[in-house]
């Protein structure tokens, strides 16, 4: 692959991360935000000097904490995730308090010499688009006979 003349692999990297408009979002073992692009303070509101350095629960809907964190150590413990390379539907919280749907994956994070050093989540507002198909399967099961 080649890269622009003048650049350097980081300048390439960080220039690809600024322009995707999918949020990305990367935290360290801890939990601790460590990277937030552009796309993260779209879909989530907050922008990257409020998020950088904060626990990922800002964006996680507080009644969902115990699961998430339960589930980031298992995969810290695994050293990978167990969704796989897929993405999936999820509850997320927006700096307005808003609940959104955000079609989310995720993977695992090692350093030039394999160790682990976090995570990396990528999302993208999913919101209208789950209203629309819970609103189709509400009017589907409607449609279906009575047993």
């Amino acid at each position: 692959m080649s890269q622009t003349t003048g650049s350097t692999s980081m300048e390439l990297s960080e220039s690809i991360l600024k322009s995707i408009h999918e949020a990305v979002i990367y935290a360290d073992l801890k939990g601790a935000i460590q990277y937030w692009n552009h796309g993260a303070e779209t879909v989530f509101g907050f922008s990257a000097e409020e998020a950088v350095g904060q626990s990922l629960d800002i964006i996680i809907p507080e009644k969902l904490r115990k699961a998430h964190w339960d589930g980031y150590e298992k995969a810290i413990a695994r050293g990978d995730t167990i969704s796989g390379r897929g993405s999936r539907i999820t509850r997320a919280t927006h700096k307005s308090g808003q609940t959104l749907y955000v079609d989310m994956s995720f993977a695992m994070v090692r350093n030039q010499s394999n160790e682990l050093i976090g995570s990396l989540a990528v999302a993208r507002d999913a919101t209208e688009r789950y209203q629309e198909e819970r609103k189709l399967r509400q009017q589907v099961a409607g449609l279906a006979p009575s047993a």
